[in-house]
């Protein structure tokens, strides 16, 4: 807020904050505190395209231990892969994912709850914010585009121009970019240092009470290397439970294995069919539908439109 010569005083006036509090590395905001934050500073600042400029202000110092881990992973794949695995010590509104298939990754941010009027703020603030954490931690300025996945807002021709392509009223938030970025070396990347963070990450996720490891693990197990998917069974059996345990400990986190693979199928037909040449057919043969139909009526479902409308959608003259 400082750019706008705004005090903390004035944008915590009347509110049960203080600065003190928001200084606690710990501590946690509700999401209703959040939007009132935000429209507060929208409302001091006059600048509609606040989060824009709250993601240029991103810096990787400012997420503790989970900062400084990613900071010491040997590759942005392995720092993305502790972002993803440890999200919850951050937040338990939003949560990360990585896709890869071929050429192309993305990291999707998946909302879970209602962010509520400041959800296009908060959601350009995550995705822009991450793009200047990944340049920080390459040391390179890397190229790549954003969906969002709500309408474009009348502010946008203000906002600043960070990525070569950003789309609207799309099927998920994610960042899209070349696969090739995932194995750049770090800079700062350090082993030891990267032991001690991930202790005190695990110690963190272990306080918050929850069992979402569960989720995340079969969420990671359910692609397989070689392409495909694996069935329930044989995550089962990796993780030394029996189906119908597996099965119960996923219901308990009110979630099962068939959102969980559809989740998956949906996120790599949406890179497929965005990034690659191939036929319809060919993307549904990938996602292990017997036939175009099923995977049309799946896909619609998903997101609203046929393959074909979505990949439409995709062309940067569109």
């Amino acid at each position: 807020m400082k750019r706008w010569h705004v005090t903390p005083e004035e944008l915590l006036s009347g509110l049960d904050l203080d600065t003190d509090f928001l200084s606690e590395p710990d501590a946690r905001l509700s999401i209703a505190m959040m939007e009132t934050l935000v429209e507060r500073a929208r409302a001091l600042t006059g600048e509609p395209a606040i989060g824009f400029f709250l993601g240029l202000e991103m810096r990787i110092s400012a997420h503790g231990f989970l900062g400084f881990a990613a900071m010491s992973a040997s590759t942005l794949r392995d720092a993305i892969e502790l972002a993803v695995q440890f999200a919850p010590t951050r937040t338990t509104a939003l949560s990360l994912r990585l896709c890869v298939d071929g050429g192309v990754a993305s990291l999707i941010v998946d909302e879970r709850t209602d962010l509520g009027k400041a959800r296009d703020a908060i959601l350009i603030f995550i995705l822009v914010g991450l793009w200047q954490v990944a340049n920080a931690l390459t040391g390179r300025e890397l190229s790549g585009s954003a969906d969002f996945a709500f309408a474009k807002p009348d502010y946008l021709i203000k906002a600043p121009h960070l990525m070569s392509l950003v789309r609207f009223d799309q099927p998920s938030n994610q960042l899209l970019f070349d696969a090739a970025v995932l194995d750049l070396p770090l800079t700062m990347a350090d082993p030891a240092a990267l032991k001690l963070a991930r202790e005190q990450l695990e110690r963190a996720l272990d306080a918050l009470g929850t069992d979402g490891r569960i989720e995340a693990r079969v969420r990671n197990l359910i692609p397989k290397k070689e392409g495909g998917f694996r069935s329930l069974e044989e995550i089962a059996s990796e993780l030394r439970f029996s189906p119908r345990t597996l099965k119960r400990k996923l219901a308990a986190q009110g979630v099962a294995y068939s959102s969980l693979l559809e989740e998956q199928q949906r996120d790599k037909a949406l890179l497929l069919l965005r990034a690659s040449d191939s036929s319809i057919e060919h993307v549904a043969e990938q996602l292990g539908y017997s036939d175009v139909a099923n995977f049309t009526r799946a896909f619609r479902r998903w997101t609203g439109m046929t393959p074909a409308a979505y990949r439409r959608t995709t062309d940067p003259r569109a």
